[in-house]
């Protein structure tokens, strides 16, 4: 039976590839249609490098796009801002913009020629898989791609403030989860000052996060400026069983209000305030509804700096999923590349908790996560445990296949299959050639991934991205968070929290203040 679109066009089956028969060397005749509301048990791609680990990833999200389900895209490197290198015609001058001219040199041909030779390549790859260009058009219809650069204005730029609101009435009703979201904004912003992130033993942390705690119990949202004033004049009396002098002196508070207000006042850090607000129903819809694949390009900042994002994602995602009902079928999908230092199992970054949590509780909301990574070591055990289907490409060494034979073989042995046959599977495993293990089918089998749609260029510079997004409308900066009015149930915090607009200004305390009555 000839692959063609009758047999892999049907609503919730995502086309990935074809069952590989190892023993032949050859592809079944039939497409391998992978059920998407098995995503929301999440899923987990590992491979070395040229494994086809972001060619899975990508036609991952093509297909998802097909089916109307739009994505949170967590990309690290900058290889899957290539979702928006989508061209139905597949005209050499199509592709001649974004052809590598290096490579195109090792080839011995022009960029023109190159530019040619990519296209007849792809248009032959597509059809060896039963797709078109027609394919193409009806994806860059079915959702919006869009290219969002925090701490930069190359693509959409992305204001964190947000990440200061006071969250929805759900999430200050669940205590565990008000706790959660506190700590990582408290984690992440003291990651990014290059301070003690540790919520035990930091004093920072602790005194940061009864400031934000109590303010955001009164419905009150915070902003930058409004947080350092709190430092200054905090809104409680007491930490624990200590009094504020006590636990924290005023000359020490001062300083750590300076460290917070060298980072609002660092030019680059503008950039971080300004553009369409970290709120994840907005990101994930079009104002008319329509679904967007929000791809979140972290290649130009530092680790530090993604941890931080990474981790106010994460929190915004918790939040917004705590708001929806219930469902089993997949609602949207949270996709990390690269999962390397965001959840590692022998640290604590600001990002690990709220992915775990998600990892956990997700399922329940419709919400699938999906991560990506080359060592299956990135990720803590207690997230491997919550996690349905694995996609297992080459891997860099015999050490990495028996990592991940410790975390599959419990799954894999109600399936008949012991280690020794998973590890000669895993041993014969060629580029795009990926065993799948899914928890809802009786045994893994092996996956050959399909031709991707989007031109698998590699990693986007700056530049590039710039040029794609240039004529995406301009969004409005967010501008600051307004405070919302507390609630009628409310407990008034036990001191006014300081703003921008309204409070003295910031002195060390040996400096007296004296202010006249008008």
């Amino acid at each position: 039976m000839a692959t063609t679109p009758e047999t892999y066009e049907k609503l919730g089956a995502l086309y990935l590839g074809r069952e590989f028969d190892l023993e032949r060397g050859a592809g079944a005749a039939e497409p391998l249609l992978y059920d998407s509301r098995d995503l929301v048990t999440h899923g987990l791609i590992v491979g070395m490098t040229g494994s086809g680990k972001t060619g899975l990833t990508i036609s991952l999200l093509e297909e998802a796009a097909l089916d109307g389900v739009p994505a949170l895209v967590i990309d690290p490197k900058g290889d899957l801002s290539n979702l928006l290198l989508t061209f139905p015609e597949l005209r050499p001058e199509d592709f001649a913009p974004w052809v590598d001219p290096e490579e195109a040199r090792r080839a011995g041909r022009t960029a023109e020629e190159h530019a040619a030779h990519v296209a007849a390549a792809w248009r032959a790859g597509l059809a060896e898989w039963g797709q078109s260009g027609e394919r193409i058009a009806r994806l860059r219809a079915a959702a919006d791609f869009a290219i969002y650069t925090p701490g930069s204005t190359a693509g959409l730029p992305v204001s964190i403030l947000a990440s200061l609101a006071a969250p929805a009435a759900e999430v200050l009703a669940d205590g565990d989860l008000l706790r959660e979201r506190v700590g990582t904004l408290v984690a992440s912003l003291l990651t990014l000052l290059g301070r003690d992130a540790d919520p035990v033993q930091s004093r920072d942390h602790v005194f940061l996060s009864t400031i934000v705690d109590a303010v955001w119990r009164t419905g009150r949202g915070l902003d930058l400026p409004g947080l350092i004033q709190a430092v200054q004049r905090p809104p409680v009396e007491r930490v624990g069983v200590l009094d504020l002098e006590s636990f924290y002196p005023e000359r020490e508070r001062f300083a750590l209000a300076m460290a917070l207000n060298n980072l609002l006042a660092a030019p680059g850090f503008r950039a971080w305030l300004e553009g369409a607000p970290l709120d994840v129903g907005a990101l994930l819809h079009t104002a008319a509804g329509k679904p967007r694949v929000a791809i979140f390009s972290l290649a130009h900042l530092a680790d530090a700096e993604r941890v931080f994002f990474v981790a106010l994602l994460l929190n915004q995602t918790l939040g917004w999923m705590r708001t929806r009902p219930g469902t089993g079928s997949l609602r949207a999908l949270l996709v990390i590349d690269e999962l390397f230092g965001f959840a590692p199992p022998v640290a604590e970054p600001p990002s690990k908790r709220p992915l775990l949590t998600l990892l956990k509780q997700a399922r329940a909301f419709g919400l699938g996560v999906v991560v990506a990574t080359q060592n299956p070591v990135d990720l803590d055990y207690k997230g491997l445990g919550n996690i349905g289907t694995w996609w297992i490409g080459r891997l860099q060494t015999e050490r990495d296949r028996e990592r991940l034979l410790d975390g599959l073989q419990g799954a894999a042995a109600g399936a008949g299959l012991n280690r020794g046959e998973l590890t000669e599977l895993l041993g014969r495993l060629a580029p795009r050639l990926f065993l799948m293990r899914n928890v809802h089918e009786d045994k893994p089998v092996v996956l050959q991934s399909r031709w991707a749609m989007s031109y698998l260029r590699g990693p986007l510079t700056r530049v590039e991205i710039q040029r794609l997004m240039g004529e995406t409308p301009a969004v409005p900066a967010s501008g600051a968070v307004a405070p919302a009015p507390p609630p009628a149930h409310a407990v008034p915090a036990t001191r006014p929290v300081a703003s921008e607009a309204a409070g003295p200004p910031v002195l060390p305390p040996d400096i007296e203040q004296v202010f006249f009555q008008p």
